[in-house]
């Protein structure tokens, strides 16, 4: 296989109906590695994965979300044959489960189905684990990939019956991990420690997140590779970039309505922002996605909105069915901030700001001083410092000139080295790499 022209098979976690950001990275990145050439499929884990861009992603769904689900709950589900498992995973019906009544994601709720799943062939999905391998078996890659490590459950038999190098990429699996209680926060642990010996590397997007992700795995350093990320800017090269303020100033969030995204922040910034000066007419542009949303967190951040009187100064956008629309929606922001209390391993909502022409405010952590150090584009606040938060978006508001060259510099040099079709050449290079061993 040594000589076979490369042959990659792209493992990734469906986001359960929501629109997932490494979900729609990997459908982004593959697109993009498939327009270089490479012979390479997304095999969706759980759901069907949702995407604001073309869907390159394979018509199946491995590890079917309501049949992993029934295996770890029902014993029976665990023995029935094969054409009641194949019936459960059709995209079809998982996509209707998803949209009438949800797949669970929260991880306080998952913890026992999460160490089974990392158990692969001792947890109570073995016979998903088979199925995997039967089907990569019979595609012959000659690599191996996976999203994260939460799905790598399966790698040890996969270099048994497969035979080939497994890459994972490590983006967000500490959050995760972190949520869930114990015993099975410690258990996932360990059988994670298990697990690393199988994957003969590991990508990361930043050499924060590659620092921490060593530590906090035990994973070697040196076989993580650090690959910068990249957006498909295609549309936001064709668009022109957003315009100087000629309007209310306007201060925008886009991503997940939850809590570590940091919402609460940046609405108490915003209601900080409105007593000031020339701030008195500052609108505040939401768009994410909210879900059910059971313990009522958007709702009770719009809440604080309208209690402060300023039921009129927000709007917020649930979805954005198409690329365009999210490009739409910058376009029309002063400036972007995304206040994340943790630690964010990426930042692909930076990025797509700074293509767009929109200079962002970002906490002082994570991927993100790294990520304006490069830029170029924006500028770092305290964590968790609403008032912090509201001191720099009132400067940055009042003074045109200095956004207007954050925007500059930021749209430039995403445009220029942070477009998927550069950033993917150093993965295909990657890939090369570890198949030829």
């Amino acid at each position: 296989m040594a000589d076979s022209p490369l042959r990659v098979m792209y493992l990734t976690a469906g986001g359960a109906g929501m629109f997932c950001g490494s979900c729609m990275h990997d459908n982004t990145l593959v697109s993009a590695l498939l327009k270089q050439g490479l012979d390479i499929q997304l095999l969706p884990l759980y759901t069907p994965i949702r995407t604001d861009e073309e869907n390159i992603s394979v018509d199946r769904v491995f590890f079917g979300g309501v049949n992993v689900y029934l295996q770890q709950k029902i014993p029976l589900f665990r023995h029935l044959p094969m054409l009641v498992d194949r019936f459960l995973d059709q995209p079809w019906l998982l996509r209707l489960a998803t949209r009438l009544h949800g797949v669970e994601t929260n991880p306080h709720e998952l913890g026992g189905l999460t160490v089974s799943m990392l158990r692969g062939v001792s947890g109570f999905q073995r016979k998903e684990v088979a199925r995997l391998c039967a089907w990569l078996r019979r595609e012959q890659p000659n690599l191996i990939c996976l999203s994260n490590m939460l799905i790598a459950g399966s790698a040890p038999m996969l270099k048994k019956e497969v035979g080939v190098p497994i890459l994972a990429t490590l983006q967000g699996d500490d959050i995760f991990l972190d949520g869930l209680t114990e015993p099975y926060r410690t258990q996932a642990f360990q059988e994670i420690h298990k697990l690393i010996d199988s994957i003969d590397g590991f990508i990361a997007n930043s050499q924060y997140y590659a620092d921490y992700m060593s530590e906090y795995f035990g994973i070697s350093r040196e076989k993580i590779h650090v690959l910068p990320l990249g957006i498909d800017t295609t549309e936001f090269a064709q668009a022109a970039p957003a315009p100087s303020m000629a309007k209310p100033p306007t201060v925008g969030y886009l991503a997940r309505l939850v809590s570590e995204k940091g919402l609460h922040v940046l609405i108490e910034a915003f209601i900080e922002l409105r007593r000031r000066p020339q701030m008195e007419h500052a609108r505040l542009h939401i768009a994410g996605w909210v879900g059910d949303d059971p313990e009522g967190y958007a709702e009770e951040q719009f809440q604080k909105l309208r209690d402060a009187g300023l039921a009129d100064a927000f709007e917020y956008r649930d979805l954005f069915e198409r690329h365009q629309d999210k490009v739409d929606f910058l376009r029309e922001l002063d400036v972007l901030s995304t206040p994340t209390t943790y630690r964010e391993p990426k930042g692909l909502f930076v990025l797509e700001a700074l293509a767009a022409g929109v200079p962002v405010v970002q906490p002082d952590h994570g991927a993100f001083p790294e990520l304006l150090a490069d830029t170029g584009g924006g500028r770092l606040v305290r964590p968790n410092d609403p008032t912090h938060l509201a001191d720099v978006l009132y400067e940055l508001l009042l003074d045109h000139e200095a956004r207007k060259k954050l925007a500059e510099q930021g749209r430039r040099a995403v445009l220029e080295r942070r477009k998927v079709e550069r950033t993917s050449a150093q993965v295909l290079q990657l890939y090369h790499q570890l198949a030829q061993r």
